[in-house]
């Protein structure tokens, strides 16, 4: 196994590490996860309906600045829409023309929080909002990450920000024999994939 092998497996483990860290907080915070509904004891839930704050109260302490930017923000809702109908179209459509395996939008876009009795109607909003519109863009990354793998599969030479989930299959910029070599096997190499 090469060094470059070597860290994605240590990252691998640390993930599944993190996820299990997760889970334990299941315990700590008493709720379970059963499917995709999250239940909480009834003393718990009991305690936070007592906690959430009043909407006078959130909107009185609120920034003034932070309220202004409240129709920008919401603004995004309608880009965000178009580009999930044309990714998922993207994704129906291509994705088995190319034989690549789909990217379950469930995993990717998650929203639970307005479950938290905690929260008052306009945070419940808002995490919905949240939990949506970063969901999105996790999705999106995973349907580009595989259509990128499918047809360029070459490692940029500068520094990426971030690293999909992809990239480590990539080959590296400037090898041009194993590109070559490579590419018809790397676009069907989806066998990683649940």
């Amino acid at each position: 196994m090469n060094k470059l092998e070597d860290l994605i497996e240590k990252i691998k483990q640390l993930e599944k590490e993190l996820r299990e860290e997760f889970q334990r907080k299941q315990e700590e915070f008493y709720y379970k996860v059963k499917g995709k509904r999250v239940y909480f004891e009834e003393e718990t839930k009991k305690l936070h309906k007592t906690l959430a704050t009043k909407i006078s109260t959130y909107l009185f302490k609120a920034s003034f600045l932070n309220i202004l930017t409240v129709p920008i923000i919401w603004f995004c809702i309608f880009p965000a829409l178009f580009l999930d109908l044309v990714v998922s179209i993207f994704q129906f459509i291509c994705f088995k023309v190319y034989k690549i395996p789909d990217v379950k939008r469930s995993d990717y876009i998650v929203i639970d929080r307005q479950s938290l009795r905690y929260l008052n109607p306009i945070e419940k909003i808002n995490c919905v909002y949240c939990g949506y519109f970063t969901g999105l863009i996790s999705y999106v990354q995973e349907i580009a990450a595989r259509t990128e793998q499918y047809w360029c599969p070459i490692k940029h030479a500068r520094k990426l920000g971030t690293i999909h989930s992809r990239y480590h299959k990539f080959m590296d910029y400037g090898d041009h024999h194993d590109y070559q070599k490579r590419l018809t096997e790397l676009r069907k190499d989806f066998s990683d994939i649940d």
